[in-house]
């Protein structure tokens, strides 16, 4: 993991992302932050498994999806199958010791 301080990169909306290898963060203090960055590792980790390039398109096609149904960005965000599980375990910090191969199948 690389991290990469830049708030220029990042919508106002979001701390953070995950651009494998890299983590682009808002500002220095999450580098600090176990949680935020145990999230990103998370989302890193999904990547890998998915080939880097099919994690974006899975992505991208489940937020339009989700988006469709809901019509609210915001909503469609946090119900991708990718956050689900990234928030739902960013607080357990020996998650991905644990994490079975492509676990967030388990939170479509």
């Amino acid at each position: 993991m690389i991290l990469i301080v830049n708030k220029r990169l990042l919508s106002g909306r979001f701390k953070g992302i995950s651009l494998w290898p890299f983590v682009i963060l808002e500002n220095k203090q999450l580098q600090k932050d176990r949680f935020f960055l145990n999230h990103e590792k998370i989302h890193l980790r999904q990547q890998i498994e998915l080939l880097v390039i099919f994690f974006y398109v899975w992505y991208a096609l489940e937020f339009f999806i989700r988006y469709l149904d809901c019509r609210d960005g915001m909503l469609a965000y946090r119900n991708i199958s990718f956050e689900r599980e990234a928030y739902r375990r960013e607080r357990d910090l020996g998650y991905l010791d644990s994490r079975p191969l492509w676990a967030f199948r388990n939170f479509l």
